[in-house]
């Protein structure tokens, strides 16, 4: 999993989105989500896509990592914090990430009829199971703050995120109502 986060009103995230934007399209085993956060709409630019959710989300990585909150960074699997747009560095921590192969079951998520049906299967561990939902792509035209008359493409914008269990190793089946959002993880 490779969390941006990130705001429309920064003007160091475009660099950052436009790789996630790569990121998502590109078939493989990244799931690349856009955290928009709150902590910019401030400065005269209301980004329509933040999240407090994702606002708290970034301050406990930051307390994790020691490092605060700061856009545009990349999360890798909520072990690594990066600055977004230093790709060769991003990608190096997702290759190894990779090679680590530290999947702990396997997950099957099927939206049917309003509902997520999640399965996981037996493994090692311990996780809050959550869930998200984002939209593939919105393409905006920012009005004013820093990235003001720029056109902005963004990827897997997530709409909302919600922990709905626990997994201690063991298989577990939850259905849960669909979150907000064009797909779900």
């Amino acid at each position: 999993v490779v969390e941006l986060f990130t705001s429309q009103g920064c003007s160091s995230c475009p660099p950052a989105n436009a790789f996630l934007n790569e990121l998502s399209k590109q078939p493989s085993d990244v799931l690349a989500l856009a955290f928009h956060v709150t902590y910019w709409d401030y400065l005269g630019w209301k980004d329509p896509f933040s999240l407090t959710v994702a606002t708290d989300r970034q301050a406990q990585y930051g307390r994790r990592f020691g490092d605060g909150s700061y856009t545009p960074e990349i999360v890798v699997d909520g072990a690594a914090g990066l600055v977004g747009s230093y790709r060769d560095e991003v990608n190096s921590v997702i290759a190894k990430a990779r090679a680590q192969n530290l999947t702990a079951a396997e997950v099957s998520l099927v939206a049917r009829d309003g509902k997520a049906s999640i399965d996981i299967g037996a493994g090692i561990g311990g996780v809050r199971v959550m869930l998200v939902g984002f939209d593939r792509e919105h393409v905006t035209a920012i009005g004013r703050g820093e990235n003001r008359g720029r056109t902005m493409a963004e990827a897997n914008i997530v709409r909302s995120f919600r922990a709905v269990g626990q997994w201690n190793g063991t298989p577990v089946h939850l259905e849960e109502k669909l979150p907000d959002g064009e797909q779900v993880a």
